[in-house]
């Protein structure tokens, strides 16, 4: 422990007055970089020298992130501290590789940030700064209801959770046609103890606007689409919905069959009606005897007529 505060010491007396001195014969150059969660992440820092300077060797190398309380990585009088968490990329790495970059073994959300890189050559010293931002993806969402069977005629609430991922992302909510209702819902962010991030997003439904189809995404600290689950109202309320639809139709034709059957029925009755009463009226068709019998008739017709005629004027 006293080695290691006295190391400390050496270091920052150092750089105090390296720093107010002017050094042109070292930079050192480093790279932006992003990180995966549980995987390997590279912080990449190279050591450039002028062509004043020759036979360039590296006496101390030392990886801080801004905030923390110890260093990640000490070089000194030869050897690597073993307490280090970080080690150099490159395997045979020697106090004359300029490349002193180093590698993060398993990235957690608490390797997020900023860190400095200091060298101390035989030529002079340099600083450079790189930023490491960390990103896990989000779990597949889940979307439960309340209640279980969401119905047309009752309130009830939607929830789509995902979790494991990092930075804050979001959750929209899209209905049938991809019209997007985020507006409606509310999310809400908690934190586990590993640094990832649990995001929930909360839509009610009001009676009476229950849509076919629900859509939740999940997208990343980026805007980038990570992934998405599709909630469909439960099928059996479909089909009642189905079944009520039919039944009240069903109710509107019966009575219209009934009255059609009697319209026709009538119909029928009144056309058998008028064909009797037609061959009632019709003539007979049985052929006369002869010409001199028709006369005959008529003049027995004509005759009686005059006789009554007469007895008429007698009793008058």
């Amino acid at each position: 422990m006293a080695s290691t505060g006295t190391l400390f010491l050496i270091f920052a007396v150092t750089f105090i007055r390296e720093g107010n001195a002017q050094n042109t014969f070292v930079n050192v150059n480093c790279k932006e970089n992003v990180g995966q969660y549980g995987q390997q992440s590279l912080l990449e820092c190279i050591v450039q020298t002028t062509s004043e300077a020759s036979d360039i060797q590296i006496r101390v190398v030392t990886w801080r992130r801004q905030g923390a309380d110890k260093p990640a990585l000490v070089f000194h009088d030869g050897r690597i501290d073993p307490k280090s968490s970080f080690t150099f990329a490159e395997p045979s790495w020697n106090n004359k590789n300029m490349n002193v970059s180093v590698l993060i073994p398993n990235t957690r959300v608490a390797d997020n940030g900023r860190y400095t890189c200091m060298v101390m050559t035989n030529s002079g010293d340099g600083k450079g700064e790189v930023n490491l931002k960390v990103t896990a993806k989000y779990s597949e969402p889940i979307i439960s209801s309340i209640p279980e069977k969401i119905t047309p005629g009752s309130n009830g609430e939607l929830t789509c959770e995902t979790h494991g991922g990092y930075p804050k992302g979001d959750i929209r909510w899209f209905v049938n046609d991809n019209t997007d209702w985020t507006k409606s819902s509310k999310m809400e962010v908690k934190g586990a103890q590993d640094g990832l991030l649990h995001l929930s997003s909360k839509l009610p439904l009001l009676h009476g606007s229950i849509f076919s189809k629900y859509t939740c995404i999940v997208y990343n600290a980026t805007g980038g689409k990570e992934a998405e689950a599709v909630f469909i109202p439960d099928p059996e309320v479909e089909g009642r919905k189905a079944s009520n639809g039919s039944e009240s139709t069903s109710k509107v034709v019966a009575p219209v069959v009934v009255i059609g059957s009697l319209i026709v029925g009538l119909l029928l009755a009144l056309l058998v009606y008028r064909r009797r009463t037609r061959k009632a009226r019709r003539p007979s068709t049985a052929p006369l005897m002869d010409g001199h019998t028709e006369v005959s008739n008529r003049d027995d017709e004509e005759s009686g007529a005059q006789e009554m005629d007469g007895k008429q004027q007698n009793i008058v």
